[in-house]
């Protein structure tokens, strides 16, 4: 079964005061995410910037899902090339999270002035040393959803490395060796059942 995003109408349930827009939207902060830094080579031009969403969107073909601001300068380049890179980062390189996050940062090539990074053959963007893990993408698509663009790419190319994830949590960065929950053993919910 295959749906359009489609804006739903109905009844509000009384939420579209100022305060329940604020409630709902502090709720987001508390989604736990990777961070990581998208890349984009075209005509010259260059481009990294911070996000904090990005997640899987399909395992056959490998898509990946990340949310930018309307009118990003990001989705432009990308749709004009349409291929761009993915850099997972580290709990060491918050750094590099802020900085990309920064819009008094250089423009264009410039902004990767100092920084270890290497071309990626096939994007022609930016791969960043030290990251977690690398996602070399073609552009699958790009959607305006709300105030948003998502864009999604068809990984065809990936790398990863050792070392402890950034996060995004509560609108900050979280840095930290992961630990694994604790398994309550026979009879729990396996994985499957729990994602059905």
């Amino acid at each position: 079964m295959s749906t359009a995003l489609r804006s739903r109408t109905g009844p509000a349930h009384g939420h579209r005061t100022p305060e329940g827009r604020l409630r709902r939207r502090q709720a987001l902060y508390h989604l736990t995410a990777p961070v990581a830094v998208l890349a984009v080579g075209h005509e010259g031009q260059m481009h990294g910037t911070t996000v904090s969403t990005v997640t899987t969107v399909s395992r056959e073909p490998l898509l990946l899902g990340t949310c930018l601001r309307s009118g990003s300068k990001f989705a432009e380049l990308a749709a004009a090339s349409g291929r761009y890179t993915v850099n997972v980062l580290t709990a060491a390189q918050a750094d590099l999270a802020r900085y990309f996050s920064d819009s008094s940062r250089p423009d264009g090539p410039a902004q990767f002035d100092g920084l270890r990074w290497d071309l990626d053959a096939y994007a022609h963007a930016p791969r960043l040393d030290g990251a977690l893990a690398h996602y070399t993408c073609r552009l699958f698509g790009i959607s305006r959803v709300g105030d948003h663009e998502v864009v999604i790419g068809h990984v065809t190319h990936a790398a990863v490395a050792d070392g402890d994830p950034l996060l995004s949590y509560a609108g900050g960065l979280f840095t930290g060796p992961l630990s694994p929950a604790r398994d309550p053993g026979p009879g729990s919910q396996t994985r499957k059942e729990t994602a059905a």
